[in-house]
């Protein structure tokens, strides 16, 4: 190979993200580890379990490219799943118990934009406190019991299957495709890159930004309500602690993805390779069996190594 090749091959190398480096070095050293990794069933396993993630990591996006943070989106998507079951215990009725849960969530992300934007909280005060709120409420309507009894219909939801496909995979599919939609074609998408790159010329145009950010929470909480209903299915149960670590796991997906925490930098397709490493890594682990209070350090140890690829890509 001559010098000139080396030096485009290493072109290429600086272009790829780390969160791509990462994906694809763990993959070959779990491959290696365990038979059972790279097979189909595997691999499709791993692209079950990572759609609830990306239901909250997509939103979180939105909302850390506005500068923000979402502490709550673990703890509403507990009390959401609660609701949901017991809704649908009570009543019998899916359909019900699904807009219930959408209300909470979709509650407790409104909540959070206001306290945000009209009180004026940092993103970090006021969604810890509705963390607090929402966890509390879970445990106080459970007694720390689970809610069992979930009707079959729920659980297809995430062990059925549609044209051969997973319907989590699905779902976690036309979520992706919608925030893409949302971001990059529509004139949310632009009123979401002002409100971290640009805030003063979105209001120049005549835009309010508390109520686009209302809106972006909201559109957070929204996403929590669909994601109890993957969470209750998986489960066939729902737990007042089932959700927490959610949001860590959120944060850490969208920031291995590459995006930033200031201006207003992110992009989805980042975002989705996050999601995959956490559940490359977690698919991994288990099979390893590796205990997971030692699967978050991991993830933990995730989220510096990618973002030091990027620093020192940056650099070069």
């Amino acid at each position: 190979m001559t010098a000139q090749s080396l030096a485009s091959f290493g072109n290429v190398i600086l272009r790829v993200p780390g969160v791509a480096i990462v994906l694809v070095i763990l993959s070959i050293v779990f491959s290696i580890m365990s038979p059972t990794f790279a097979t189909v069933p595997n691999f499709q396993n791993i692209l079950t379990q990572s759609a609830l993630l990306l239901l909250l990591a997509l939103p979180m996006t939105l909302i850390i490219m506005t500068e923000g943070l979402d502490l709550s989106i673990g703890a509403v998507l507990t009390l959401a799943s609660i609701i949901l079951a017991a809704t649908v215990v009570a009543t019998g009725s899916p359909t019900l118990a699904f807009i219930a849960a959408l209300s909470i969530g979709l509650s407790f992300g409104i909540a959070n934009g206001v306290l945000i934007t009209l009180f004026q909280l940092p993103p970090f005060i006021a969604t810890l406190g509705t963390l607090g709120i929402a966890q509390g409420l879970c445990l106080v309507f459970t007694e720390g019991q689970s809610i069992v009894g979930i009707p079959r219909e729920i659980g297809q939801f995430y062990s059925g299957f549609f044209a051969g496909i997973p319907i989590p995979i699905i779902m976690a599919g036309v979520a992706y495709a919608a925030f893409h939609v949302i971001l990059y074609r529509t004139r949310v998408g632009t009123y979401v890159f002002a409100l971290g790159g640009n805030r003063e010329a979105l209001k120049l145009a005549g835009v309010s930004d508390s109520r686009m950010l209302v809106v972006i929470y909201a559109l957070g909480g929204l996403m929590a309500g669909i994601g109890a209903l993957l969470l209750t299915a998986r489960m066939s149960a729902a737990h007042p602690t089932a959700g927490i670590g959610y949001e860590f796991d959120a944060i850490a997906a969208v920031a291995v993805g590459g995006t930033s925490f200031e201006r207003g930098n992110g992009w989805l397709l980042g975002t989705l390779l996050g999601v995959l490493v956490i559940g490359v890594l977690r698919n991994g682990l288990n099979l390893l069996g590796v205990p997971s209070a030692m699967q978050v350090v991991g993830i933990g140890l995730l989220v510096i190594v990618a973002l030091l690829i990027d620093n020192l890509r940056s650099r070069t």
